[in-house]
Order: C-alpha cells, then sequence, then structure tokens
C-alpha cells in the first residue's frame, strides 16, 4: 500500500470509531447519539462559531479518573469569552454534565468531547441573538497517532500552511473554526504519506502541529515554542512542563528555528489525544537516533504513570468517575 493510502486508511480507521449507540448531553438532557441534532441553518455551522474541548478520561487501578477536569473546563470558558458567547450553563453544571456523560454510557476509560456553539436564529456574522447550544459526547479512543507511533515515533513534515496570525484570530481559544486551519496541514501530510504536520508561525518559527505542542530536546535541555509563536497553550503542554521540571530537566520556552528542530536530539508532541508521541523524522531528516528518545522515554512513563493514578504528588490532576 502506497503511504498516503496507509495515512488515509489510518483517518478512516479513526472516523468507524465513533460509536452508533449511546447517549450524548445535550442542552441539559440525554438524548439518543443518532438524536443529537442541530438545524442546517445553525450559526455555528456556517460561520464556524463555537468552543470545545478534548478531554481523556482513564481506567486505572484506583478507578477511572478524568485529566484535569478543571483545567479543560476554565480553557472552554476562557474561549467563549474571547468570541462573547455566554454558556448558559454553570462551570459546575458543565463539570458534572461531563461526569454524568462518562457514566451513563458505561465508560471506564473514553475520550470525551463538550462543545459550545451559536445555534439557530439568524444567518448575520453578528450571532448576538442566537441561542448559545452546548453537548458532551464521549467515545473509546486509543493513541490518536497509533499504538506505534507511541513507540517508535512519527514521520512529519513542515506544512506549507502557517499557523494563523495572532492578529487575526484569538489562537489561545480553542475555537471550531481555526481548526480549519489545521486541517489544510492534515490534508498535506496525508497526500505526502506521513504521519502528522509541523507548523510554522507567520515569523517562520516553530509553532505546533495541527493540533498537539511541540517540544525539542538538546543535551536533555527541553525546548518548546512560547505563547508568542501563535500556539494554543495545551494543558498537556503544561503538564509535562511541570513534570519535566519537577524531576530536574530544565525548560526553556523560546523561539524555535526549523533548524534547530530538525538538529534536535529528540523531538515529541503533546495533546490529549496525542499524549506524549516521540517524533522520529520531519522532511525525510532523521530526528537523534531515529527512535524514541531517552528524554522523551521518561516523561512519557511518568505521564502513563500520572494519568493511570501511580504518582501521588499528582492526584489532584485527577478528577474521580464512580462508574
Amino acid at each position: 500500500m502506497r503511504p498516503q493510502a496507509e495515512c488515509l486508511d489510518k483517518v478512516i480507521k479513526m472516523v468507524e470509531q465513533l460509536p452508533e449507540e449511546g447517549k450524548i448531553w445535550f442542552n441539559g438532557a440525554f438524548v439518543d447519539w443518532k438524536k443529537a441534532q442541530v438545524h442546517v441553518l445553525a450559526h455555528g455551522l456556517h460561520y464556524g462559531s463555537g468552543v470545545f474541548e478534548g478531554i481523556r478520561c482513564y481506567a486505572t487501578e484506583k478507578g477511572s479518573f478524568i485529566f484535569r477536569l478543571k483545567e479543560h473546563v476554565d480553557r472552554m470558558y476562557r474561549s467563549a469569552a474571547l468570541y462573547k458567547m455566554e454558556i448558559p450553563y454553570t462551570k459546575a453544571v458543565m463539570t458534572d454534565a461531563i461526569k454524568e456523560t462518562v457514566r451513563i454510557n458505561g465508560f471506564d476509560a473514553c475520550y470525551i468531547r463538550p462543545i459550545a456553539f451559536y445555534g439557530y436564529h439568524h444567518l448575520g456574522v453578528n450571532p448576538a441573538g442566537n441561542p448559545v447550544d452546548c453537548a458532551i459526547a464521549t467515545w473509546r479512543w486509543g493513541a490518536y497517532l497509533g499504538e506505534d507511533a507511541l513507540k517508535n515515533g512519527i514521520r512529519c513534515i513542515f506544512s506549507s500552511w502557517c499557523r494563523i496570525d495572532p492578529r487575526t484570530l484569538p489562537v489561545t481559544a480553542k475555537a471550531t473554526g481555526h481548526y480549519l486551519n489545521s486541517q489544510l496541514a492534515v490534508f498535506e501530510a496525508t497526500e505526502r504519506g506521513v504521519d502528522e504536520a509541523i507548523m510554522l508561525d507567520i515569523n517562520g518559527y516553530v509553532a505546533e502541529g495541527p493540533g498537539e505542542n511541540i517540544f525539542a530536546v538538546k543535551n536533555a535541555i527541553l525546548y518548546t515554542p512560547e505563547a508568542e509563536s501563535a500556539i494554543l497553550p495545551g494543558i498537556t503542554r503544561d503538564s509535562v512542563i511541570t513534570i519535566a521540571r519537577d524531576i530536574g530537566y530544565e525548560v526553556v520556552e523560546k523561539p524555535i528555528t526549523k533548524a534547530e528542530l530538525l538538529s534536535a536530539d529528540e523531538a515529541f508532541f503533546t495533546g490529549t489525544a496525542a499524549e506524549v508521541s516521540p517524533i522520529r523524522e520531519i522532511d525525510d531528516v532523521t530526528i537523534g537516533e531515529g527512535k524514541r528518545g531517552e528524554v522523551t522515554s521518561v516523561l512519557q512513563k511518568k505521564f502513563f504513570d500520572v494519568v493511570n493514578a501511580k504518582e501521588e504528588k499528582y492526584m489532584s490532576w485527577l478528577e474521580p468517575v464512580s462508574i
């Protein structure tokens, strides 16, 4: 199978993981999966006027826990505020609804997708007057880039598409319309037969992946793009920075050039979906030894120990869910 076809096949398999059954929390009530519908003239469908989060629930020996739920909910409401969207539920209600959606679907581990968007009323560009609809869905979702990627790393390209300019959109918002930018980079990576893309900012510095933050390792020092490089400040990114510093690694947030990334000893992505995924190749250039590096291995193991409730120090990051 050609590399492009292999990548497309991987994407199709990921889509096929969406369930046909279960319940979705929709505007305060649980509805059957197939009945969670919106009007074709919903404002969010036409203008991308929505905000969302990607969250994981992990099954551990101590029970099921949602990773950094508070931080995800807080970010969702900050994103909404940047687009002058008033979510019609308190954070406490949204938090309880997320946990109940996991419970009612009987998941011990799952991916969680809460979303708020301007609904059906009128289709002027100004969304004022449209209702804000909210939904929460859950489904089983394994390693975003594949189980093999967590061990052996992935192949990437530098995308020809730049990460959106902070002067055009508030890049710190996790908004639905922003991801058109990411889709273009993903399309390009798939067409080139690799696993993922790396986007630069408008100044030519490394920004992030289509749905991941990025780290480079040089001489056991971690480097990651600073906020001014048009990144979405990821919650997993923040977690890895905290874990790394607690271990004793130096972490530097700075502008990173393509040359610096290509000459790194190691590189890896972080994200709710990607978790901690090593990068072994970029634009046909082997990164380090072309496999998961020593520092990446240490951080990856520690991260999975944390989300699996094996590190007492970080238990405050885990929200229990009684199944």
